[in-house]
């Protein structure tokens, strides 16, 4: 008896390492594993050690892997192997071959912030930009070629509502013809109609020229080369009052865009235009560059309306040129003003109707100071018919050159001059000074 139960334990103790060994596998086989592809592999032990051994088979993706061992969940169902092409679908070789690493949950954030970070770079790379519509500039255009196209459009509509002089009667026209200015020669009776047509003429969105106008003018004053929408706020930075300049042209039409078309584009009296702009934009005595400069057409215009600048016309056989100098001339007399008396917008009533009574009443004298302020100008360092921008226009002669050359090429190119686009001022605002 007691050598049979010496036997009995030791045969017990014998197989408790294999009891040991079998539960060891039960515990490891029973973990689950994460593959790359999302797949879960887990192990299942199965009921029955066999020979101190598990016979247990891994599940992958819900299927058995093994050979003809039952599953454990439905014993009587036999298991039989996968083909390679099976594996293959599942993603094992794949996640196999890429060394068993899966991404950690962190490191998936990441790469997709960075994607994301990635395409947003993509897409500034499409953005255009706000302030051009097209890739190529829109030239600048020089106030002859803009000129020439007026003097191609028909303005016979324009022409009849046109007011060329003042009606006088009665004593006043005595005393005008007595004691007045002398009357325009009559070869120059059609330019100065024409002049006065461009009252009557609007801004045209649809005309290549009036755009290419408003487009040299922003940028001739800005010093940009790029083109800048047709309406927008930006346009308040040359001073008009609005988004559109089209609604600041009361009183002068396309002629206020003329004349300051003139002062931009030639050589001599831009340095003067951009003076005149740097001041519009001083802390306390800016002013509205544009409406101002509409002014000074406004002045001019009806300075020749009341035939003051006759004679000067005459004695030069053209009005253009002579309305174009005189528009500078004005505005030139409003700067030296404005700036050394210390002028505020407060102050701007005042000051153009002292600048239109004196326009009118020295005519001549207006037209002596310009010239002699651009001679000065030429003899500081800048010479003169040089401009570093090679679209600038051609330099317009001089008063004294005008003068002699009036009454030959000069004078009969004038009779062909045409201007569109001037309105007409109303009764109420005739010798009235005051910001458009």
């Amino acid at each position: 008896m007691t050598s049979e139960a010496f036997r009995g334990q030791d045969q017990e103790h014998a197989q408790q390492p294999t009891r040991s060994h079998a539960m060891e596998e039960d515990i490891d086989v029973t973990s689950h594993i994460e593959g790359l592809n999302g797949l879960s592999r887990e192990c299942k032990p199965l009921e029955e050690i066999t020979n101190g051994h598990s016979n247990h088979k891994p599940v992958m993706n819900g299927v058995v892997i093994g050979h003809n061992v039952k599953d454990h969940t439905n014993g009587s169902a036999p298991l039989r192997s996968l083909p390679i092409s099976a594996l293959k679908q599942n993603g094992l070789l794949q996640t196999l071959a890429a060394g068993g690493d899966q991404p950690k949950p962190a490191e998936e954030k990441e790469n997709v912030e960075l994607e994301k970070a990635r395409q947003e770079w993509d897409a500034l790379e499409n953005i255009q930009p706000a302030l051009t519509e097209d890739s190529n500039p829109t030239p600048l255009i020089p106030f002859n070629e803009a000129l020439q196209y007026f003097q191609t459009t028909d303005l016979g509509d324009l022409l009849k509502n046109i007011q060329p002089t003042i009606r006088r009667t009665g004593l006043a026209a005595i005393t005008h013809f007595l004691f007045g200015p002398p009357r325009l020669h009559r070869e120059l009776l059609e330019e100065r109609d024409l002049v006065f047509a461009i009252a009557q003429c609007p801004v045209d969105n649809s005309q290549t020229v009036h755009m290419r106008v408003l487009q040299t003018i922003y940028k001739r004053l800005i010093g940009s080369r790029l083109d800048c929408p047709r309406f927008g706020a930006h346009w308040e930075n040359i001073g008009f009052q609005g988004t559109d300049p089209a609604t600041d042209l009361r009183g002068t039409g396309f002629l206020g865009l003329m004349h300051t078309l003139y002062f931009v584009m030639d050589p001599e009296t831009l340095p003067l235009a951009r003076d005149i702009y740097k001041l519009s934009q001083h802390p306390t005595q800016n002013f509205p560059f544009s409406v101002m400069s509409i002014n000074m057409t406004r002045i001019a215009l009806q300075v020749l309306r009341e035939e003051a600048l006759s004679k000067e016309c005459n004695r030069r056989q053209q009005v253009v040129g002579v309305l174009n100098e005189f528009y500078v001339a004005t505005y030139l007399h409003l700067y030296q003003l404005w700036k050394t008396q210390q002028k505020t917008i407060a102050d701007s009533g005042f000051v153009l109707k002292e600048v239109e009574l004196f326009a009118k009443k020295n005519p001549k004298q207006m037209l002596r100071r310009l010239e002699v302020f651009l001679k000065e100008r030429r003899a500081g360092g800048i010479p003169r018919g040089t401009s570093p921008d090679p679209q600038a226009q051609q330099p317009s002669p001089s008063l004294g050159e005008r003068g002699a050359r009036a009454g030959t090429g000069q004078g009969s190119k004038g009779k062909e001059m045409h201007f569109t686009g001037v309105c007409d001022l109303p009764p109420d605002m005739e010798g009235e000074a005051r910001l458009i």
